[in-house]
């Protein structure tokens, strides 16, 4: 969540230490959309200024930051070189890349692996078919877990304890976020939604997180049954009607159980999510 700035050059943030700070400036620079300006990364972390600054200048001098025009700032080598390493070091993405290359093949849509990072879903690989309207969904790219069909379809496969925390984190400022109408913000709709993935095995967004974009996206999970990441195709509402919708969950249904089972599934784990949410499991 974007925190107010703060432009005092004496003024204190309580409570944060000289890393903190620096993990926040990295995390905002590191955002989807290209370079950012120091007083949008001041913006996004709440820190003054001068803070930002200073911290731009000692990441850019370690490599981790790199100059741009306008006087913005972007990821810079070393820090897109330890991005690289750490994204082929994953067993799931491994083995996601030729799924997710499959899955576009098949359904002509944009195929995309994210994974669950506290409330937020983020994505680190996008299959794309060739065309002139492109999704927002980038590499890096975070939308909140209830809004998109990959964050649904984590939601829906952890127990139920880690669920209710999630979303009661998503409660603390008293709504759950709306970007679009449609976004599911009353947590009854909510929990029934995703009631219904796990009885489909799969979860669809219908606009929540763009307006004009549908989504399916079904759960990897480990060898422990642990929610690892997220497999979704997404397109044009024209594209992904009713009858594709009712194609294509299946189909990524199968994709997401495949790359769980090269990660160790078992058949237990690879039904309606042992230990996940159920009809009962809800209030």
């Amino acid at each position: 969540m974007v925190k107010p700035v703060n432009t005092s050059t004496s003024q204190q943030e309580p409570g944060k230490g000289p890393v903190d700070k620096a993990m926040e400036v990295l995390e905002a620079l590191a955002r989807a959309g290209g370079p950012q300006r120091l007083g949008e990364i001041a913006r996004r972390t709440g820190l003054t200024k001068p803070t930002v600054h200073r911290h731009l200048r000692t990441l850019a001098d370690c490599g981790f930051a790199q100059p741009a025009e306008g006087g913005a700032y972007r990821a810079g080598p070393r820090l897109l070189g330890l991005a690289a390493a750490a994204l082929d070091s994953g067993p799931d993405l491994r083995l996601a890349r030729p799924v997710l290359n499959d899955l576009r093949r098949r359904t002509g849509q944009l195929a995309h692996y994210a994974v669950p990072a506290g409330t937020e879903a983020v994505h680190l690989e996008l299959s794309e078919p060739a065309g002139e309207y492109r999704m927002s969904i980038s590499p890096g790219g975070r939308t909140p877990l209830h809004t998109s069909a990959v964050g649904l379809a984590m939601l829906s496969a952890l127990p139920v304890p880690e669920a209710d925390a999630v979303l009661a984190e998503l409660l603390l400022d008293g709504a759950l976020p709306a970007p679009t109408p449609a976004t599911l913000t009353d947590p009854g709709a909510l929990r029934a939604e995703l009631a219904r993935t796990v009885r489909r095995g799969y979860a669809v967004d219908d606009e929540y997180d763009e307006p004009d974009v549908r989504s399916v996206a079904a759960p990897v999970l480990d060898a422990q049954g642990r929610v690892v990441g997220a497999i979704g195709v997404s397109g044009l509402t024209f594209a992904l009607d009713d009858a594709n919708v009712a194609v294509f969950g299946p189909m990524v249904r199968a994709a997401a159980r495949a790359v769980s089972t090269g990660l160790g599934g078992s058949a237990a784990h690879l039904g309606l999510v042992a230990g996940g949410m159920t009809d009962g499991g809800r209030a």
